[in-house]
């Protein structure tokens, strides 16, 4: 259990650092090149535009946020199930609470890391000042 915390405390100062070391606005010139070289690899039929509205960034964060929101329900009715079917065991109920114990974590970790890539995108992105819209 202890081991997991560890991975968990090293992910979240990751992104504590990658948050400050990125949370600049980069200059014009260098959004132009990184957009450049996204257009370059670009194939037919895929966005236009790799940050912002309908972007591929925001889009790929998008389905992300979706796929997590939905292993994080269906893992609260696995965990309530669980509970149900414990039969008053205690080990049973400990570990069908814990189970929506990380459910929940997990959502919330998922919507704080939603937020960390909006903030990023919008410090990259010259002239946008806030989150975008999902």
């Amino acid at each position: 259990m202890k081991t997991g915390l560890k991975v968990t405390a090293l992910i979240l100062g990751t992104i504590l650092v990658f948050v400050l070391v990125f949370s600049f606005q980069l200059d014009v010139s260098a959004q132009s090149s990184i957009e450049e070289g996204a257009n370059a690899a670009r194939g037919n039929g895929q966005p236009d535009a790799l940050f912002g509205d309908g972007g591929f960034v925001s889009n790929i964060t998008n389905i992300l946020l979706f796929i997590v929101g939905a292993l994080s329900v269906i893992m609260l009715i696995v965990g309530g199930f669980r509970y149900v079917v414990s039969g008053g065991n205690a080990s049973a109920v400990t570990a069908a609470k814990n189970t929506i114990l990380y459910a929940i974590v997990g959502l919330i970790v998922a919507f704080l890391a939603y937020a960390v890539v909006n903030f990023v995108l919008s410090a990259i992105t010259p002239g946008s000042s806030g989150f975008t819209d999902v």
